[in-house]
């Protein structure tokens, strides 16, 4: 019996509820997995599991034992990175979950440098808008827009970027253009809609110290960013949306911003992974790589507002 491999067993099967999505999550078989609790059971001589046909439910002792073993593998994660960095060899897969309009407009134009530096890593790439659960889906982490609520995620602070309240020239020249907040409230309006939540996002703007929002004629309503941007270039009507979605478009002139002196709230993006997870070293290597990127992104092609911490 490996005991790495069965404590890291065990603490999935605790976390997750299910032998099934334990097993998943770490890409090996059901029986595997079992064998290896029970193996740990029988090594300490101690029951940690509750099982029936219908559940699984973790004992007294096995709680304890949880608890001490989630300390071990986190010390042992750091205590490995620290002293092996340098050795480790990057292969195997790599599950990542990536906002659509992100993945297209900033992270796959820059992706062959990450292959070419770990060719070995096999990498599977979610493109969706909605939010994951990391541990139930086997993800090893993700990007997305918006500070998490879910308290079991390490959160880092990729960019901050603006929003760009914009429409086609055909748009303008049929509705004319909003000089004023007032005015922007009688136009034609693609509204994004949260995927976790299903509220339909207004338009919010920063003005003094409040944040000021905008209805305007909702047209459609869309939770996807890139579907929005095609709404908009379709001239169904305007949208407030992230730089990076609207930034070539703006440069060619397909899209024009509107009311640039009014500051529309500012959108945050996080790279996230499980804290309680034995980190491994693709999923450090791919954190550290995106995190290089957003700081050239910084620099040029994102032109954000705020310095990454």
């Amino acid at each position: 019996m490996d005991r790495f491999d069965a404590m890291l067993a065990f603490t999935r099967v605790v976390e997750l509820n299910s032998f099934t999505k334990a097993a998943n999550s770490l890409n090996m078989p059901k029986a595997t997995l079992s064998a290896q609790v029970a193996a740990l059971e029988k090594y300490l001589n101690v029951k940690l599991l509750h099982r029936t046909t219908r559940n699984v439910s973790v004992t007294h002792d096995g709680a304890a034992y949880y608890e001490r073993v989630l300390r071990l593998l986190q010390d042992l994660d750091e205590t490995e990175s620290l002293v092996t960095q340098s050795r480790i060899a990057y292969r195997g897969r790599l599950r990542v979950d990536i906002a659509t309009t992100i993945a297209r407009r900033i992270i796959l134009p820059a992706l062959d440098d990450f292959i070419k530096r770990y060719p070995e890593i096999e990498l599977e790439l979610g493109c969706t808008d909605r939010t994951v659960n990391l541990l139930q889906e086997g993800v090893d982490c993700a990007i997305r827009g918006g500070m998490p609520i879910d308290e079991t995620l390490v959160a880092r602070k990729l960019i901050t970027t603006s929003q760009i309240t914009c429409a086609t020239p055909t748009y303008l020249e049929r509705h004319g253009m909003p000089k004023s907040l007032a005015e922007l409230e009688l136009h034609s309006v693609v509204n994004y809609q949260s995927p976790r939540t299903a509220q339909i996002i207004p338009f919010y703007y920063q003005i003094d110290d409040e944040l000021v929002g905008v209805q305007g004629r909702r047209k459609l309503a869309i939770n996807d960013i890139d579907s929005c941007v095609n709404a908009v270039l379709a001239n169904i009507g305007i949208a407030q949306l992230p730089y990076f979605g609207v930034r070539d478009y703006i440069n060619n002139g397909q899209l024009i911003q509107l009311l640039p002196e009014f500051q529309a709230e500012p959108a945050p993006l996080y790279i996230v992974y499980l804290q309680n997870r034995h980190l491994s070293a693709n999923v450090r290597a791919f954190v550290d790589w995106v995190i290089a990127l957003f700081k050239q992104e910084e620099a040029g092609y994102l032109k954000c507002c705020k310095k990454i911490e």
